[in-house]
């Protein structure tokens, strides 16, 4: 069912790891193929991190193979899911019956125990996240226009940025799960600043907007061992709660930030002050 899984990891086994062995536990990547839905699973949060392309017709979220008790039940009977259309063209996602139209960008709230999802649209790209929930709310589509942007950064500091936060209470009602997205301005190549780290919280973000050619340069690690990871357009990567995480690419880009755990304040993180990272 799943194309990987991710095993949670302690700080001391970044001491003496090769950039593979980095790339390996915490890079994901290979997730929008043209005409399947792809799944990994982490054990932090016990994320469920996918992408879904509909190129050629209809594509249908797959319901449970393990462990065997609940093999054929829906994937979502005890989790609450997040679907943004990161493609180029609109398409529709439907949920128990209700079709909803995701434009690009645009963002999409389903609640546990939603049995049927579907994906459709050429030209759509859906990034998938999904965590345990111990509620059920309520379906919520969500465009950019819907919340006012946290303007952040300069343009001399490199890091002029607007902050979407589009999973969060006050703006959506969700078990666990906070999800937004940051948007540089052209110029501008650093995203989080200052670095911080959540304790009781993992962390998932998703690069894109970014050519072909370009990478973006992700730091992670504890501020006094940080490491890094060359990511290209499309791909994911996983922050534990010991890790600081920030990045810096070739040019402008966006990015998706997904968080779970312990509550849903936005602001509960430890900043690391630039002068202490080495």
């Amino acid at each position: 069912m799943f194309q990987k899984t991710y095993y949670a990891t302690h700080p001391d086994m970044m001491a003496g790891a090769s950039n593979e062995d980095l790339r390996d536990r915490y890079l994901v990547s290979d997730l929008f193929r043209p005409g399947e839905i792809i799944l990994n699973y982490s054990h932090g949060e016990r994320f469920i991190i996918g992408g879904a392309v509909p190129a050629g017709g209809p594509l249908a979220l797959p319901v449970r193979s393990e462990p065997p008790s609940d093999a054929g039940r829906p994937l979502l009977e005890r989790r609450e899911m997040s679907v943004v259309n990161i493609g180029a063209s609109a398409g529709t996602v439907t949920v128990d019956g209700q079709a909803l139209e995701l434009a690009q960008r645009e963002a999409l709230y389903i609640p546990m125990n939603a049995a049927e999802v579907t994906f459709a649209g050429d030209g759509a790209r859906y990034y998938l996240l999904s965590v345990p929930a111990h509620r059920a709310l309520t379906l919520h589509k969500l465009a950019l226009s819907d919340v006012v942007p946290m303007e952040r950064g300069s343009l001399e500091t490199a890091n002029e940025r607007s902050i979407y936060q589009l999973i969060l209470p006050h703006t959506c009602a969700s078990a666990s799960l906070c999800l937004g997205m940051t948007i540089l301005k052209p110029g501008s190549v650093w995203n989080t600043m200052p670095p911080h780290v959540h304790e009781r919280r993992s962390e998932i973000y998703l690069y894109f907007d970014l050519p072909e050619d370009d990478r973006v340069f992700h730091y992670m690690g504890e501020p006094d061992a940080l490491r890094h990871i060359v990511m290209a357009n499309e791909e994911v990567v996983i922050s534990p709660p010991w890790s600081v995480h920030m990045g810096a690419g070739t040019r402008a880009y966006s990015f998706i930030w997904a968080m779970a755990g312990e509550n849903l304040d936005y602001n509960d993180m430890n900043v690391v002050d630039i002068c202490q990272l080495s």
